[in-house]
């Protein structure tokens, strides 16, 4: 059974009280495995030079595929980060950032994802770094 945004977000923020301290949101959640995210700006996100920091970026990622993984298949609580690789391309502003994830191929045991981070708002958007990731799944999950 697939979930809504709202049912996703609540999953991710029970089970990781983190994805509430820096304010992780999803936006959109889609059967078809994709999710739209964001993290609300807050200053205690940003490092020196006023971007915001690579570790707060990771974690947008790694939740945007966790999000888009139960967006396909439900909700899956042991469902785990088995890899993720980052290409930081530019700066983000001090601005939301948003995540667009994407489920390339869900098998039985591994979902392998991609995300696009954003930085500022509507047609202004820029793409500031590419994810590349799998989860590894439970193996009883129906």
């Amino acid at each position: 059974m697939t979930l809504t945004a709202a049912e996703v977000e609540a999953v991710i923020r029970a089970g990781v009280p983190m994805a509430e301290d820096i304010g992780f949101t999803v936006d959109e959640a889609r059967e078809e495995g994709f999710a739209r995210t964001r993290l609300v700006f807050s200053e205690r996100l940003i490092r020196p030079g006023g971007t915001l920091s690579g570790p707060v970026q990771m974690a947008l990622a790694d939740a945007s595929m966790y999000a888009a993984v139960m967006a396909a298949i439900g909700q899956v609580e042991m469902a785990v980060t088995s890899n993720l690789s980052i290409n930081f391309l530019q700066k983000p502003a001090p601005d939301d950032l948003f995540g667009e994830a994407m489920v390339l191929r869900m098998g039985r045991r591994i979902a392998f994802c991609e995300v696009r981070l954003l930085s500022g708002r509507g047609d202004e958007q820029k793409l500031v770094a590419h994810v590349t990731g799998s989860y590894a799944l439970p193996y009883n999950r129906d």
